[in-house]
């Protein structure tokens, strides 16, 4: 009896520590400390009331120039395990300055699924970007919303409206429900709403951030959708040229539910997709740790890379947090560029924000504003 009462109470005492350390995960607060240049935030749900109050009625932080443009979405979140894409939202929501039109930034595009992390992934729950004045933590998130706000997953996930038969839990994946249904999941809907900004808002080009393992063969590049090949195949050149190797690949017309393929067929805007490099993803990789995330060394991943087995280069160096992030940012201004050179009347024009090589140089936490000496009006938490 003894024995059944000491392993009865062992248990209920993990119970309730481990409920509280995913109690405190999932309710993490993450300031964002917004730029003079974000003029107003909105909630995703202004665009289709059906989401709002819930997990994934987002934060869209908007910045508007004073002379008329064109209209840019960006988002960063779709996956949250891959933190480049919401730390680079992160940097242009709180130094991001608009010359000319618009940009609508949203870090968290599946916020449901930064507060839950990959099951048996031994994923940490969050991480902390060093900063001049301690540093910030983030949530680390998942591929896929959590189940306590969209259960049960069906035996197999068809898509809207083409019906392609996809993998069960992808329902649960941003990146695979485009462009959404007002009558469905917490997931679907959250594109359909997406869909409804691109559409009221008239974007004229759609960028949804991400990070790749290094053994899957679309990395280090610019996925785009036919309409914007030309945009990618010229930022692409030039990166290549100035900063740093990016490819890019063509949407496959028959691959459904994705960004880069819905978007273009069911809107007016130009989307493109952005991968860089992580190796806290790879399959072959050891602990999975903050270090690993940050860091982007891997002794595991740098021995499938001399064994042909990966798709971009690794060595002791890895892939560091500032690099993916710097690549992002480099990125964007890039696309901008070949954008407003083309289309003056609908040009994009924005300022400091940090290149590839100054992320690098001083860190991304010097981008990152001390929410202890702002004013309380200029700080949201996603």
């Amino acid at each position: 009896m003894l024995r059944k009462i000491t392993i009865v109470s062992l248990g209920i005492l993990l119970a309730v520590f481990s409920g509280l350390s995913f109690y405190r995960s999932r309710h993490l607060k993450e300031p964002v400390v917004i730029s003079p240049g974000v003029t107003e935030v909105k909630k995703l749900s202004e665009y289709f009331p059906a989401i709002k109050g819930s997990q994934n009625d987002a934060n869209l932080y908007v910045l508007e120039g004073t002379k008329p443009g064109g209209t840019i979405l960006i988002l960063g979140g779709s996956h949250p395990e891959e933190p480049a894409a919401r730390l680079t939202i992160w940097i242009l929501a709180e130094n991001g300055i608009v010359e000319q039109g618009r940009i609508f930034v949203l870090p968290s595009a599946n916020r449901s699924a930064t507060t839950v992390t990959r099951p048996s992934g031994a994923y940490p729950p969050d991480f902390t970007i060093k900063t001049s004045w301690g540093g910030q933590k983030f949530r680390m998130g998942d591929r896929w919303a959590n189940p306590l706000d969209q259960w049960p997953d069906p035996e197999v996930y068809i898509h809207y409206p083409t019906r392609q038969n996809l993998a069960y839990m992808d329902i649960r994946n941003l990146n695979r429900a485009w462009p959404g249904r007002p009558n469905g999941t917490l997931t679907e809907k959250t594109c359909y709403a997406l869909t409804e900004l691109i559409k009221k808002e008239k974007v004229d080009i759609f960028i949804d951030l991400h990070e790749a393992e290094l053994q899957y063969p679309v990395i280090s590049t610019i996925v785009a959708h036919q309409k914007g090949l030309d945009i990618a195949a010229m930022a692409s050149m030039v990166l290549s040229d100035e900063e740093f190797k990016i490819g890019m690949e063509k949407s496959p017309p028959e691959l459904h539910g994705l960004s880069h393929r819905e978007i273009g067929d069911h809107t007016d805007a130009i989307p493109l997709l952005f991968e860089t490099p992580e190796p806290f993803l790879d399959a072959t990789r050891g602990r999975t740790n903050a270090k690993l995330l940050l860091e982007g060394k891997d002794e595991f991943v740098v021995k499938a890379g001399k064994h042909g087995l990966l798709f971009e280069k690794i060595d002791e160096k890895g892939w560091p947090i500032d690099v993916r992030v710097g690549r992002h940012c480099s990125t964007i201004i890039q696309v901008l560029n070949v954008w407003s050179e083309d289309h003056a009347e609908k040009a994009v024009v924005m300022k400091n924000v940090p290149k590839y090589a100054e992320v690098i140089q001083k860190g991304t936490g010097a981008f990152l504003h001390d929410p202890a000496k702002a004013d309380s009006k200029t700080i949201y938490y996603e």
